[in-house]
């Protein structure tokens, strides 16, 4: 299951999202997160659709988006998610 996180900087719900996505990661071990600052990730943030910052995004290991979160998530909507991702 992977979880991308597109951030900008000087966000400060990013920081809160991170805080959210290490959670997720503690808790679910096959989880992988993987942060993309959307200035520097342009094209893959535009194919992604992305609008806001932060927008985490839950998928399946095959890719397949399960949930989409624009702004801070809790750690139960991402939980809920990543259990649907596998």
């Amino acid at each position: 299951m992977k979880l991308t996180l597109y951030t900008s900087a000087f966000c400060e719900p990013c920081m809160q999202t991170r805080a959210v996505l290490a959670e997720t990661a503690r808790l679910v071990p096959t989880a992988t997160v993987t942060e993309l600052d959307v200035a520097r990730n342009a094209a893959r943030a535009e194919a992604d659709r992305i609008r806001v910052t932060p927008t985490v995004i839950v998928s399946t290991a095959a890719g397949e988006e399960v949930f989409r979160a624009e702004g801070v998530p809790t750690l139960q909507q991402v939980l809920v998610a990543a259990a649907k991702a596998v």
